[in-house]
């Protein structure tokens, strides 16, 4: 099943958690609803802008999203957030380009570090429903913790 042109929904619920623990991560209806706008308003845009996108992370079941750690609200579990990064595009860019051009609720710069081009990810989320924020993050790792600032810092 196709969530866009270029993204299938085999690769947005793929997870090697998932395989070796056994867990389904199938989405429900509104899952699939929610993703295919993600995808359609989101992803598809930038592989349409950029090329080659790769997903990190995407659907997560609520047994999936458990075992690996994940926050009880994540947007993973509504099929309305995808971890994505472009090969030999600067992820900073491609955040940025994101942010410049596309409606979304959630975009947050994980992990980025000056000078090294596919450092760090991007985590993108959007709702159907149009209430999306546009609030932009950036994550850091700070004495071993996981900081968020507004803006996307780089």
């Amino acid at each position: 099943m196709k969530l866009s042109e270029n993204f299938s929904l085999s690769e947005y619920t793929k997870s090697q958690t998932a395989s070796r623990k056994g867990i389904d991560n199938t989405p429900g209806d509104e899952h699939l609803e929610s993703a295919k706008a993600l995808f359609e308003n989101v992803a598809q845009k930038v592989r349409d802008h950029f090329g080659p996108t790769i997903i990190t992370s995407g659907y997560r079941s609520p047994a999936l999203n458990e075992a690996i750690g994940g926050s009880a609200t994540s947007q993973h579990s509504k099929g309305e957030a995808v971890d994505l990064e472009v090969l030999g595009v600067a992820t900073a860019e491609v955040a940025q380009w994101i942010s410049d051009n596309l409606d979304y609720d959630q975009l947050i710069l994980e992990f980025f570090v000056p000078g090294e081009t596919n450092s760090g990810w991007i985590h993108v989320s959007y709702k159907a429903d149009g209430s999306n924020r546009n609030q932009d993050l950036t994550a850091s790792k700070v004495n071993g913790q996981t900081q968020y600032a507004h803006g996307l810092n780089y």
